[in-house]
């Protein structure tokens, strides 16, 4: 039978409530999963046909330690999503390459725009992790700043009004082909924390967005097992790329029935 590595950390409280549904479409699939922390010495990853990373989510205060890891297991075994692509997509100055619409982004703590509210936060983060909304421009120049202090790099964002009523929207694709795609609870809502972004409903995602999301995967040449492309759409309606994500995604496995089974197909072709 063929084996394959589920990568997660020493989570303690049990935070990755999709490991069990992912580890039982894998079996129903051929491949018998073994869940293993991504930085436990005694992993074996030789002994697997492919490594797979999945809540990887204390990565981001060890990030060169884990792309270090990232590189090792590659040189022994299949690991996906690749190092090449860890490495780029945990520093999210990628949208500064992506040739695409983004959402409009100024990356210093000098000279900010004049927008009526603005998001801060850094550039290799994970969960609003050091993230503020705030409309008040100085407090955005000055939490910037501190960013650039610690020697990260900041990312200043408009706060769009649309993400209340229409919400972020988030493409899965597996394999490049698409899943499912759900609507999201805006994280830096009043009342609302990181861990509320499990809250989603499924949704069908407009050809605008599934051109953009396509037009995305389209520019990355490396395989990849799994990409989650969250979209908003700009107070003029047009779609744009707030994020991708391709390293450590929740990928809502919960809100569409075929999406386990769709992800542990696409994992056998890639093996």
């Amino acid at each position: 039978m063929t084996t394959c590595a589920y990568v997660t950390f020493d989570d303690k409280d049990d935070h990755d409530d999709e490991r069990e549904v992912v580890l039982a479409a894998w079996r129903e699939e051929g491949i018998d999963g073994r869940a293993e922390r991504w930085d436990d010495p005694a992993a074996d990853w030789a002994a697997y046909d492919a490594v797979v990373v999945r809540s990887a989510w204390d990565y981001v205060s060890r990030r060169d330690e884990f792309l270090a890891w990232a590189r090792r297991v590659e040189e022994c075994t299949k690991l996906l999503n690749p190092a090449s692509v860890l490495a780029d997509n945990t520093d999210k100055t990628y949208l500064r390459r992506l040739d695409l619409p983004v959402v409009p982004t100024h990356w210093s703590a000098e000279g900010l725009p004049d927008w009526q509210e603005y998001v801060v936060k850094p550039a290799i983060s994970a969960g609003a992790r050091d993230t503020i909304r705030t409309t008040d421009r100085a407090e955005a120049a000055a939490h910037a700043a501190w960013l650039e202090a610690s020697g990260r790099t900041p990312m200043v964002q408009p706060y769009l009004d649309m993400v209340e009523s229409e919400g972020e929207t988030s493409l899965l694709y597996f394999n490049r082909r698409f899943s499912h795609a759900v609507r999201r609870t805006p994280m830096l809502s009043p009342g609302k924390s990181g861990a509320d972004h499990v809250r989603a409903q499924l949704r069908t995602p407009d050809p605008d967005q599934v051109e953009l999301a396509e037009k995305v995967l389209a520019a990355i040449p490396q395989a990849l097992l799994y990409a989650r492309i969250d979209l908003v759409r700009l107070p003029d309606g047009t779609p744009v790329v707030i994020e991708l994500e391709l390293t450590e995604p929740y990928l809502f496995l919960r809100y569409e029935p075929q999406a386990p089974r769709n992800l542990a197909r696409a994992l056998r072709e890639l093996l």
